[in-house]
């Protein structure tokens, strides 16, 4: 299993960083760890405050122990006074919980695989198109593959003189009457 910091290694690599700030254009993040700066009204407690202030606060206070695939975003023009004046922020594109609302660890193959979809649904890139190694089409090609790696070298005369049952003939050998 890859690190966290080798899978946003590979999507530096992949996916690539902002021209302007050399941010990365996608990150793994845990959610505990992530706090922002925010315009808040309230405080913690649910006080009204008489002016609205900047405080930092959990990020992911909704999203609780678990990696969150994030997305560098330009902050729309509307939302840069919540958000202290940042003009680029990271977004959550992605939970990685199962059905059951239980952490799972990311892996680089779906980490990619939600990336492409998500460009393919922007219609940036064509989804990518994942191909089962185990469906009956491919079981055949799959087979060959195998016994090409396995067995590739292998004749008769190599399997004979391999397992001591072969006669050698000296390349001087003269035949004689």
């Amino acid at each position: 299993m890859e690190s966290i910091e080798t899978l946003n290694t590979r999507l530096i690599d992949h996916f690539g960083k902002d021209s302007d700030t050399s941010q990365p254009m996608f990150r793994i993040v845990w959610s505990e760890d992530e706090v922002e700066k925010r315009l808040v009204e309230c405080t913690d407690l649910g006080v009204q405050l008489l002016y609205p202030e900047v405080r930092e606060v959990k990020k992911y206070w909704y999203l609780r122990d678990l990696y969150v695939l994030e997305r560098l975003v330009e902050v729309p023009e509307f939302q840069v006074k919540e958000l202290a004046g940042k003009r680029l922020s990271y977004e959550p594109l992605w939970a990685y919980r199962d059905d059951k609302d239980q952490p799972v660890r990311p892996v680089w193959e779906s980490t990619k695989y939600i990336i492409d979809i998500f460009y393919a649904a922007l219609g940036k890139k064509s989804a990518y198109q994942y191909v089962d190694p185990y469906a009956p089409e491919n079981k055949e090609t799959r087979i060959q593959k195998l016994e090409e790696e396995l067995f590739g070298n292998e004749t008769k005369t190599g399997d004979a003189l391999a397992y001591q049952q072969g006669i050698v003939v000296p390349q001087n050998y003269e035949k004689g009457e």
